[in-house]
């Protein structure tokens, strides 16, 4: 006699088998999440520091002719290098966020995510100032640098080394073939780079 065959409680067994536990339910909504989180923060990362993730491709966006040439680097002629056109664009006090365009102080800013030494001239410290005076002195280099970068296009000229011991590019900043480091010097808020630096604190 042939066994009979109970085809309700067969579809009931076949379609438990076919679902998911419990377990392997829950890790794969927490994989899911994972991969979502870790997309959310990479695609913030790259809106956050895109234009020092992909160099421009024209002057007048600022990284190009950062970089010297080979020439220049081993010492040659800093006249070799191209003088960099640098459209206008807000320039605002560096701050504890991402640096791609903003002012440290004085003698050094932030442009297109690298970081510039003005090479010409050496301004009041205001990090590590010596005296009251040089704070002062420092903060009005530090906002008067700023005005002078807001107010339009400027160019951008190597001056004899690449980069100083801090890894910064050492550059001069140039309106109407004027060095804006000699502006600050006229104006009493800078000395000229003479190699070493000179007291703020009389």
């Amino acid at each position: 006699m042939d066994p009979v065959i109970d085809l309700k409680k067969a579809r009931r067994d076949r379609d438990r088998l076919r679902q998911p536990s419990p377990q392997a339910g829950k890790a794969r909504t927490i994989l899911i999440r994972v991969v979502i989180a870790v997309a959310v923060i990479v695609a913030l990362a790259i809106a956050a520091n895109w234009r020092s993730l992909w160099p421009a491709s024209s002057p007048g966006d600022g990284l190009v002719g950062l970089y010297l040439p080979s020439q220049t680097m081993r010492g040659e002629a800093a006249a070799t290098a191209p003088v960099v056109s640098v459209a206008a664009r807000r320039f605002p006090i560096c701050g504890s966020g991402a640096r791609i365009d903003c002012v440290v102080d004085g003698d050094t800013i932030w442009l297109g995510g690298t970081k510039i030494r003005l090479a010409d001239i050496n301004t009041p410290e205001v990090s590590s100032p010596q005296c009251a005076a040089e704070r002062r002195l420092g903060e009005r280099a530090t906002l008067r640098l700023q005005a002078l970068l807001n107010d339009g296009p400027f160019e951008l000229r190597a001056a004899g080394r690449d980069e100083d011991r801090y890894g910064r590019k050492l550059r001069t900043l140039h309106r109407g073939g004027q060095s804006l480091g000699d502006v600050l010097v006229a104006e009493g808020l800078a000395h000229p780079w003479n190699g070493r630096r000179e007291s703020w604190c009389g």
